[in-house]
């Protein structure tokens, strides 16, 4: 089965002045785009779509000094007006490209397929020839649309989009994850990752925030969050290689966020895990489903009751293991949740889903 990937690899250093020309000439683009919308939509109520703003647009692409193409030029209307119809408004953020300003927009250059080009190792896009680390072997793909992107540590990327044939995943067993935070994620199988990696970091962070050391503090967010991708995408690819099922439980996260619990819950990261478990099983061809989790860490997962001795409310928060008053069996609390997740999924699959 064929699907589509993106593909992210890192520019090289030398090539960051050239971006940030470039970077500054689309947000021109977006920001003109951004003042002749609106005054559209102030003085004569009419909404320019995407269309319109490529024809208001035409020809800065020849302008003197202008490095961009007509390719992004197009792109970056179609994306104003998309946005401004996502989020419906009548006028989005400016794009601010001085990097010394509170409000700077970190840089973003988008492309069509026909504007890029790989050759002998290096990227030909509006004229100009980009190196790269390439360790994808980008010879091998068709590239596709896409953008350079810039992060807060200044350094530029090159995301891709290409089409990979998908691998079907061999595992014949089936697993429920129960999410927390103290542990990021357990397993039915009782493997488990931690949530912690803001957490591990935090006094260093605070002492480069004390001291005003800016760069040095992007450098720790910057590790914070490389780490957990990188934990998150070892703990899924395993899930995935391993399972012909995978059942999640539906915390709430977005509700949690609003409460006490909310930097543990962000430094968990559920949502990015969840991500990465949709497209991965997607690729793989095997079945994710998010089930309900309630009760699931008060009730056995041995005989199906919920015992006097389960932990119940704020007070059984502290309780990491118990055992079942009916029927003697041992638990671990989130390992017990999980199994509860999987017999709750293996349900949902034999019952199906009834017609509205």
């Amino acid at each position: 089965m064929d699907c589509t990937k993106t593909l992210r690899l890192r520019i090289k250093d030398k090539h960051r002045k050239m971006l940030a020309a470039m970077a500054r000439e689309v947000n021109q683009v977006w920001n003109f785009c951004d003042e002749t919308s609106h005054r559209a939509i102030r003085e004569r109520r009419q909404w320019l779509s995407g269309y319109d703003l490529q024809k208001l647009t035409k020809g800065f692409s020849k302008c003197e000094g202008i490095h961009i193409g007509s390719p992004t030029v197009q792109q970056v209307c179609e994306y104003y007006a998309k946005a401004r119809k996502q989020f419906k408004k009548a006028k989005l953020r400016w794009r601010v490209s001085n990097p010394q300003s509170s409000k700077h927009s970190l840089s973003w250059i988008p492309f069509k397929a026909r504007a890029l080009q790989y050759k002998a190792g290096q990227i030909a896009f509006a004229g100009q020839k980009f190196s790269l680390w390439d360790s994808y072997g980008l010879m091998d793909y068709e590239l596709r649309a896409g953008s350079f992107s810039q992060d807060s540590r200044g350094r530029w990327y090159l995301n891709v989009v290409v089409k990979v044939q998908a691998k079907a995943s061999a595992g014949t067993a089936s697993i429920g994850i129960d999410l927390g935070l103290k542990e990021a994620a357990v397993a039915s199988t009782g493997e488990r990752i931690e949530g912690r990696f803001y957490r591990r970091l935090e006094c260093q962070l605070g002492i480069a925030q004390r001291a005003h050391k800016k760069q040095r503090v992007r450098a720790i967010h910057a590790k914070i969050a490389n780490q957990r991708k990188d934990l998150l995408h070892q703990f899924s690819t395993r899930l995935v290689k391993n399972n012909a099922a995978i059942f999640v439980g539906d915390v709430a996260g977005a509700k949690l966020v609003k409460t006490k619990m909310a930097k543990s819950t962000l430094d968990a990261g559920w949502a990015k895990l969840k991500t990465m478990l949709e497209y991965k099983s997607h690729q793989a061809g095997i079945v994710l489903e998010v089930v309900g989790e309630s009760y699931t860490t008060q009730t056995c997962s041995c005989c199906g009751n919920i015992p006097a001795s389960s932990p119940k409310g704020r007070a059984g928060l502290r309780i990491r293991e118990w055992t079942c008053s009916d029927c003697g069996a041992a638990h671990d609390r989130d390992v017990n949740a999980a199994r509860n997740i999987l017999a709750a999924g293996h349900r949902r699959l034999a019952e199906g889903i009834p017609a509205l």
